[in-house]
Parts: structure tokens; C-alpha cells; sequence
């Protein structure tokens, strides 16, 4: 296949993850909370092991300044994750417009990261699209259950969650898709750095935190296959 194809096809799997999460927690809520720790954990040991071993040391191959980058990406997150919880701490009707808002920019950059890693190589767009897809469905689960909170109708909460986070990731990877192909070696090493900062954040100060906050058994094992999925890929993939 070719690159546009493989994100596209990330892309759009994506998409139907989140919106099979969003379905499933509208009609059996008890059971996708239970299933969704074991999700977050996987997807936070793909996300925090393919930037580390894999995405990063291609960044620097491209530019010595990726570190920068990286830790851009890392600021980024971590400050427009605070912006959004300082947000909401308004009521219930303001606490649902801000998950709408926060939940809608992430999930178009996750679109950007699909275009960015598969311009990189196969194997570290596979890597990154493997974790971000798994962990769509818990986003899918939280997103509804956000705007349920937030006072929101079941139909309309349905319609949102679908809306804002799974439609926007296709749509943030075709519109990066004829930019990125664009840029050199060097700025596509920078923009690389920046997508590691942002799946580590993901993974270390998002995924983790929230699995933790609702562990249960078996979840640290979770985290563990996700790791060894990884490293097993790489070196298939190597």
C-alpha cells in the first residue's frame, strides 16, 4: 500500500474505534468502564515505548534539534491539557462545551500524527497508529460520558462524541497529508521530535494517570503486553 493509503486506512479504523466505544458505553456502561482500563494500558505501553525506542532516534537522524521538539510537543499537551481542566471547573453545561472543545483539538492532532509518523517510515506510523487507535476507544467511552455529565441528551451526546472525536482525526490527517509531503528531511525530523513529546505526554501524564485512577487486575499486565507488542513489532518490522 502506499503511505496515503496506510494513513488513510489508520485514519479511518480510528475513527470507527471511537465511535464503537461511544455506542457501547450509550448502552452498557458498567461494562465498558471495566474495559476500557485494560485498553488505556495497552495503548500507554505502545505509546510511551514506540517515541522512545523507535520515533525519537529517527527524529534526531534527521535533525540534532529534535529534542527541542520533543519537548514542545511534551509543553504543548501539558499546558493546553491545564488550560482545559482550569475551564472546567464551571458547571455542568460549561464542563461539557470544554470536553467538546479539548476532546475535538486532540483528536484532529491525533489525524496529524497518523500523516506525520507513516511520512517517517511504515513501521513508526504502524507503531503510533496501533496505540492511538486501541486507545480511541476509551476516548470514545469518556467523550460521551463527558457530555452526558455535561447535561447533554443521549441523542445529542451521541451525535457530539461522534462529531468532535472520531470524525475529526480523519479529517486532521487529509489536511496534513499534502503539507507534510511537502516539508524537508530536517523540518520533518522537527515535526517528528514534536509528535514524541506528544504520545509520551498521552501515554505518561494521560493514559497511565487515568488507568490507575480506576485499577484494576490484570491491568499492569496490560501495560506489560503493550510494551512487548511493541518491541516484538520493531523487531519484526527491523
Amino acid at each position: 500500500m502506499t503511505t496515503f493509503l496506510w494513513i488513510l486506512v489508520f485514519a479511518i479504523i480510528s475513527a470507527i474505534f471511537n465511535s464503537v466505544g461511544i455506542l457501547v458505553v450509550s448502552q452498557n456502561k458498567k461494562w465498558t468502564d471495566r474495559l476500557k482500563n485494560y485498553f488505556m494500558c495497552f495503548a500507554a505501553g505502545v505509546l510511551i515505548t514506540s517515541p522512545l525506542i523507535l520515533a525519537l532516534p529517527q527524529a534526531f537522524a534527521k535533525n540534532k534539534y529534535a529534542g527541542f521538539s520533543a519537548l514542545a510537543g511534551f509543553l504543548f499537551m501539558f499546558f493546553s491539557n491545564r488550560l482545559i481542566k482550569e475551564r472546567a471547573k464551571h458547571k455542568d453545561l460549561a464542563f461539557g462545551f470544554t470536553a467538546i472543545e479539548g476532546i475535538g483539538i486532540h483528536s484532529f492532532v491525533d489525524g496529524i500524527i497518523y500523516t506525520v509518523t507513516f511520512s517517517i517510515s511504515i513501521l513508526t506510523g504502524f507503531l503510533s497508529g496501533v496505540g492511538l487507535v486501541i486507545h480511541e476507544f476509551a476516548e470514545g467511552v469518556i467523550t460521551y460520558s463527558f457530555l452526558i455529565k455535561g447535561g447533554f441528551k443521549k441523542k445529542k451526546a451521541l451525535f457530539y462524541a461522534f462529531l468532535v472525536a472520531a470524525l475529526t482525526t480523519p479529517i486532521g490527517a487529509l489536511i496534513a497529508y499534502p503539507i507534510i509531503n511537502k516539508l524537508s528531511d530536517s523540518f520533518l525530523g522537527l515535526m517528528l521530535g514534536f509528535v514524541a513529546g506528544v504520545l509520551i505526554f498521552v501515554s505518561a501524564s494521560h493514559l497511565l494517570p487515568e488507568a490507575r485512577e480506576h485499577d484494576q487486575k490484570h491491568s499492569a499486565l496490560s501495560f506489560l503486553v503493550g510494551i512487548a507488542f511493541s518491541v516484538l513489532m520493531m523487531f519484526i518490522g527491523g
